[in-house]
C-alpha cells in the first residue's frame, strides 16, 4: 500500500471515531441535559406570569385606594383637556408653532450685549 493511501485511511477512520463519539456524547448526553433545563425554563415561566398579573392588579388596587377621588377628577380633567386640544389643534397644542420655539430659543432672544444697559 502507498503512503498517501494509508494516509487516506487514517484521516477517514479518525474522522468517522470522532464523529461517532461526538454524535453519542450529543444524543446521550447534552440533548437530554438541554431538554431538562429547557422545560424546567418553561414551568418557571408559567409560574411566574400568574403572579406578575396578581402583584400588579394589587399593587394597582392599593394605590388607586391611596389617591384620593378629587386627584382623580383632576387629573383625568386635564387629561381629557390635554386631548381635545391635541385633536383639535394637533401637534403644534402640544410642541408650540414655530413662533413660540424662537421666543423660547436663546438665539431667539435678544443678544447679550443688549442685556447690560
Amino acid at each position: 500500500m502507498a503512503f498517501w493511501q494509508q494516509l487516506l485511511i487514517q484521516v477517514a477512520i479518525t474522522s468517522v471515531v470522532v464523529i461517532s463519539i461526538i454524535t453519542i456524547f450529543y444524543c446521550f448526553f447534552l440533548k437530554p441535559f438541554l431538554n431538562k433545563k429547557v422545560q424546567e425554563l418553561i414551568q418557571a415561566s408559567e409560574a411566574i406570569e400568574p403572579k406578575i398579573t396578581a402583584g400588579v392588579k394589587r399593587g394597582v388596587t392599593e394605590s388607586l385606594r391611596d389617591i384620593p377621588e378629587a386627584a382623580v377628577k383632576d387629573s383625568t380633567r386635564q387629561f381629557l383637556r390635554f386631548g381635545s386640544d391635541l385633536f383639535e389643534n394637533g401637534l403644534s397644542s402640544f410642541l408650540g408653532t414655530a413662533d413660540d420655539l424662537a421666543r423660547r430659543s436663546p438665539s431667539g432672544r435678544r443678544d447679550s450685549s443688549d442685556d447690560r444697559d
